[in-house]
């Protein structure tokens, strides 16, 4: 189950981002999973503390490396995007579909958190959602920017108990978190021992902190 709460436009002039969006990043990740192949894909985008989960918390890096490419790649699109003010970071959800052996195959929905650095915009979490019947995408992504006005007082997210470095955990902790530099956009995710996921997206309005993505996905 995912729920995503998208604010108004604002009604502020907001500071222009120049440059790929990470809309932008997410279709050219999509395609390139279906030139270079899907696993190429996953490995070219993605961050150096990557997670991903199966349905526990792994290291992108490590589930990854050496992977055989499937016989049927999987296809995405991005339909909705929430971001921070400055444009650093972002979370993707959209439809995903991967091709049957001999007809109809297998539908969801797909959330990617996106970090812009010196190299552009690279993946740290990606997750999916089977679904019963594909889900339906409008015409164009929808498009949720955090305010850049009033001055975020603190986290967006309360911090977690202490956890290991990720540069130094052979595993990944079974929680992560994370913000924009400005503050103004901020996840976090919890697997449980059960392999139950819960992500969770907080956004600045100019005010206040307003949760703008809440998903629950069983193993």
């Amino acid at each position: 189950m995912i729920a995503i709460f998208l604010a108004a436009a604002a009604t502020v002039a907001q500071p222009v981002i120049s440059g790929p969006t990470a809309i932008d990043a997410e279709r050219a990740f999509a395609r390139d999973a279906q030139r270079i192949g899907q696993w190429a894909a996953f490995r070219k985008y993605a961050a150096r503390d990557a997670v991903m989960f199966t349905p526990q918390v792994v290291w992108a890096r490590d589930f990854l490396k050496d992977r055989k490419e499937p016989r049927r790649t999987i296809s995405w699109s991005p339909a909705a995007s929430v971001m921070s003010c400055d444009g650093t970071v972002a979370v993707n959800a959209g439809p995903y579909s991967v091709p049957g052996a001999t007809g109809a195959g297998s539908h969801g929905r797909f959330t990617t958190v996106w970090l812009k650095g010196s190299k552009g915009w690279r993946w740290i979490y990606d997750g999916g959602e089977p679904t019963a019947k594909p889900v339906p995408a409008g015409p164009v992504p929808l498009v949720s920017r955090a305010a850049c006005t009033g001055h975020p007082t603190g986290a967006p997210i309360a911090s977690a108990p202490t956890l290991s470095s990720p540069a130094t955990a052979a595993l990944p902790n079974d929680y992560g978190r994370g913000e924009s530099a400005d503050r103004t956009l901020g996840w976090d995710w919890k697997v449980e021992k059960s392999g139950m996921r819960t992500l969770r997206v907080y956004q600045w309005t100019g005010r206040r902190y307003a949760q703008r993505v809440y998903q629950r996905v069983a193993p």
